[in-house]
């Protein structure tokens, strides 16, 4: 696929996925989510790629939130099939079984937030802000800020944020653990990449069953989800990561995994 609305690239095994809507405060569009569906099936099944990590173009915002001009044709059929095609590609950002890192560089509104918290990590500019307007338009949050929301932070704070369509800005965001970093604007690029490339040194199949276990232990019982774990560290222990990092840490050195 040829891409309009985002700009590609992979270098030396991390994928840098940039929404390229500057003119539009990067708002989500049909063309566009296809082109991140295409994009985020690449990182996916590309074995060489490691992590990936998302930002938006220009010195506003990461993502602004959905097309409003979009949303004001929708009809009950039309507007639910378009939130569950948003679900469907926030669900394979978050069950991607590799890093995603979201850096924030601005506004991160509605949609915009909504993917930032499909991501297994945000970290932000001191300049970003982050919000669920979508009460101001008469409907609620669609592709899935109701839910990982208050997964995230907690219900107090979602029904806050949701009711209110309040806008927090990064220090708040920070506060309630809705990012796990904040930098200066101008340094969001470099230590979003060097968080990135530091995780990618981990070994590659333990960070996949370590997002597995978290993203399918919170939707099952305790008793479910340490029965999960336990399977997920058997299988690890078949591997030759396992045995490399054991044997790194006895002889004090950095381990080399291959993801085998």
């Amino acid at each position: 696929m040829t891409y309009s609305n985002i700009i590609y690239e992979v270098k030396d095994g991390l994928a840098f996925v940039t929404i390229n809507r500057p003119q539009k405060m990067n708002a989500l569009n049909a063309e566009l989510i296809d082109e991140l569906f295409d994009a985020f099936h690449r990182i996916k099944t590309d074995a060489a790629i490691q992590a990936a990590m998302i930002t938006g173009a220009g010195d506003k915002a990461f993502i602004s939130g959905a097309d409003i001009q979009e949303l004001s044709r929708l009809n009950p059929m039309t507007g639910k099939e378009k939130m569950l095609k948003g679900h469907a590609l926030f669900n394979l950002i978050e069950n991607a079984g590799k890093l995603v890192v979201a850096a924030v560089n601005g506004f991160a509104l509605g949609g915009g937030c909504e993917l930032a918290m499909a991501c297994t990590l945000r970290l932000a500019s001191v300049e970003a802000r982050f919000g669920q307007p979508e009460i101001n338009l008469g409907v609620i949050p669609g592709y899935g800020g109701t839910q990982r929301l208050s997964r995230l932070v907690g219900k107090g704070r979602a029904l806050e944020m949701i009711l209110s369509g309040d806008m927090i800005d990064a220090a708040e965001a920070y506060r309630i653990g809705l990012v796990n970093k904040v930098y200066p604007k101008d340094r969001l690029p470099e230590e979003t990449e060097t968080f990135c490339r530091r995780l990618m040194t981990k070994g590659p199949i333990a960070t996949h069953c370590a997002l597995e276990a978290v993203n399918k232990g919170l939707n099952q019982t305790l008793e479910d989800g340490l029965n999960l774990e336990a399977n997920l560290f058997g299988l690890l222990c078949a591997t030759e990561d396992m045995k490399e990092g054991l044997t790194a840490f006895l002889e004090k050195r950095k381990p080399a995994f291959k993801g085998k």
